[in-house]
């Protein structure tokens, strides 16, 4: 006797939600293709054919549907990452971006760094500081990107 193949079910509403999803911004692109994923699913692709389509390994395919039907819609989010908290901010970063906006002369990570020292009470190397700033600006202008076209043909899983 096989097993049934792991495939989900999803109301309209649930779909519409899963659509709209992938189509927000400021949400991770894991959790958007987890999205697509699920509702590649609900039309009865299979985790191989999923797997093959994301480029993910099986395994990830499965447990993006073993996540929504174990969590739902919350199931899609990764989970916190374990690890000491930044000790700067997201308050901080805005914070310091506008020192930097007032500034009139070229300041470098060292004058940065005594800044966030003197104002803040933030101890951070100028290395962690220029790695912070680099990552910041890099999602910046990530985020002003225009939109990549969708992926195409998403029609039937015959088509993969």
């Amino acid at each position: 006797m096989s097993t049934p193949p792991l495939r989900i079910e999803l109301s309209p509403d649930e779909d519409r939600t899963l659509q709209d999803l992938r189509a927000a911004a400021g949400i991770s692109q894991r959790t958007k293709d987890r999205a697509e994923a699920l509702r590649l699913s609900h039309r009865g692709w299979t985790p191989n054919q999923i797997a093959e389509y994301l480029g993910w390994q099986v395994a990830t395919a499965r447990q993006a549907i073993h996540r929504w039907q174990q969590a739902g819609l919350g199931g899609l989010w990764d989970r916190p990452r374990s690890g000491r908290p930044a000790r700067c901010t997201a308050e901080i970063l805005s914070a310091l971006e506008q020192h930097l906006s007032v500034e009139a002369l070229t300041v470098n990570s060292r004058q940065l760094a005594e800044h966030l020292a003197e104002v803040h009470g933030i101890s951070l190397s100028r290395g962690q500081l220029r790695r912070m700033l680099k990552k910041k600006l890099s999602v910046e202008a990530h985020s002003t990107q225009p939109p990549s076209p969708s992926r195409p043909g998403v029609a039937s899983p015959a088509a993969s």
